[in-house]
């Protein structure tokens, strides 16, 4: 889930964005003027408000930047042209707010797009979502999704990128809502450069994005927007159920793990009141500091460094003992995102996942599989193999491509 700092230096490599206009390629230099910031409470979900290009590059250079990420380019046909898109959403509470995205849209004469929507993993830092962070994982994925034909949605999420507020870590309808309304968004920045959409969209992401990705495709399937249907499903290393998840991290078996019950309690405090003040939940001296280090303005290295490294140092063992054996509200929340698989999707699901994976147990996915094939899916399960929690997804996203080709 948590994307940890990585040992290898990856540049800032951004080609300049030239005006040069080409046949079938999008110019770089024709974006829509800005709009006002979101003050509307008219404004529709998923209107455009603002557009800054960020990517211009030929196939060759998406080659370059996906080897760099580690990341098989076996895949690229196309160029990529990439813009950072602030649209019109709401909140947790459904009241009218804002979200950025990264849109890419491959450099080809295809007037008419399959769409990708790619959902990210936990971020805590606004500042390494793709829209604007050009070095990680997830503007990688979106360059390599567009570079084999699709157009791709990568939603940062509420509260990251350019995003308002704070992020509500793991709120069904936030998650839904947000990556849906960048599906319109990215429709209607597609057809100012008169492309359109096809109907169906394929949906992946990884670890946090896994359980995005189911919830996404069911409300797709249901119909939530009769111009969208659900195309394909492909996510990668999700934690399926939240509460053995939250409860091994509760035990320390999972790297990180205080940090990750961190973000989670403090999050999920904001939203549903789990806790008083934080002395109930935490332990001295960091019950005093942990909430503001999760307002989406500090580093993970920050982070990681005022915290301690297990959760039993860190929060109180009553509490842990609530997080081991929810009830109340927190079991009541965690089953919705201990459900996301029990479903029957009309396509093919394609679960990705690592035994090696230290973060997200490979369980997660023999869960989500058992509870498809309960439900009548079509559903398979690949074993990237013995790699950490990150690797699956740059080992995996080459896959997904083949997949949904």
């Amino acid at each position: 889930m948590f994307r940890r700092p990585e040992v290898r230096t990856v540049p800032r490599v951004l080609t300049a964005l030239t005006c040069a206009v080409a046949v079938g390629l999008l110019s770089a230099c024709a974006t829509a003027p800005a709009v006002a910031p979101h003050e509307n409470v008219d404004t529709p979900r998923g209107a455009v408000l603002e557009v800054t290009p960020v990517e211009d590059l030929t196939a060759a250079e998406v080659t370059d930047r996906l080897r760099t990420a580690d990341i098989d380019p076996g895949e690229v046909q196309h160029g990529v042209t990439a813009y950072r898109v602030v649209y019109a959403t709401v909140d947790a509470d459904g009241e009218p707010t804002t979200a950025s995205q990264l849109v890419a849209f491959p450099q080809n004469d295809e007037s008419d797009l399959t769409v990708v929507s790619w959902l990210h993993g936990t971020t805590v830092y606004r500042g390494d979502a793709a829209s604007v962070n050009a070095d990680s994982t997830d503007r990688a994925a979106a360059l390599l999704f567009a570079s084999a034909g699709r157009a791709v949605s990568a939603p940062d999420y509420l509260g990251l990128g350019e995003g308002t507020g704070t992020h509500p870590y793991g709120h069904p309808g936030a998650t839904v809502s947000v990556s849906l309304d960048a599906l319109r968004a990215a429709r209607e920045l597609a057809g100012r450069y008169e492309r359109t959409f096809d109907e169906e969209v394929q949906v992946s992401g990884f670890s946090q994005g896994g359980p995005a990705t189911m919830m996404l495709g069911r409300a797709l399937q249901e119909g939530v927007d009769p111009s969208f249907e659900l195309g394909g499903l492909a996510p990668i290393a999700g934690p399926f159920d939240l509460s053995r998840f939250e409860g091994d991290a509760a035990d320390d078996r999972i790297v990180m793990a205080s940090l990750y019950l961190a973000y989670f309690v403090t999050a999920w405090d904001r939203l549903y009141d789990l806790y008083d003040t934080p002395r109930e939940a935490f332990r001295e001296p960091y019950a005093a500091k942990v909430e503001g280090l999760f307002d989406g303005d500090h580093r993970s290295q920050e982070i990681a460094g005022a915290l301690p490294p297990t959760s039993e140092a860190l929060f109180t063992s009553e509490f842990l003992d609530q997080v081991r054996h929810p009830s109340g509200t927190l079991r009541q929340k965690l089953r919705a995102l201990d459900t996301t698989c029990d479903w029957q999707p009309e396509v093919p699901v394609h679960l990705f996942h690592a035994a090696g994976d230290k973060d997200v147990a490979f369980e997660h996915a023999r869960y989500c599989g058992r509870r498809l094939a309960a439900h009548g899916a079509e559903q398979r399960l690949t074993d990237i193999g013995d790699t950490d929690h990150n690797g699956t997804v740059r080992a995996a996203l080459p896959q997904v491509v083949r997949a949904f080709a």
